[in-house]
């Protein structure tokens, strides 16, 4: 399943956050999450991520381990090919 995080920080981007943000990454990449962007973004969020799980608890868990310092709002992404009902969009 693929999903796409939209990411605030709760505190001011420090070192240390960013330091415990890779360790997670890692973490995550030797399980079952796999990373197919991570962006700053200017707005209402500083970051966007998709990423890929094999479903909604794995994705879950992944946002959990970060709701000390982030504020996520995850979303399931439907390839556009796969979710019209007269085929290809």
């Amino acid at each position: 399943m693929m999903f796409i995080a939209l990411a605030k920080f709760k505190k001011s981007l420090s070192k240390e956050v960013v330091e415990q943000n890779m360790k997670d990454i890692e973490t995550d990449t030797e399980g079952e999450i796999k990373y197919h962007g991570i962006y700053w973004t200017l707005g209402r969020y500083d970051t966007v991520v998709m990423f890929e799980a094999p479903d909604e608890k794995a994705a879950m868990n992944m946002v959990l381990r970060r709701a000390d310092r982030m504020e996520i709002e995850m979303l399931v992404a439907v390839p556009a090919d796969e979710s019209h009902p007269s085929g290809p969009v």
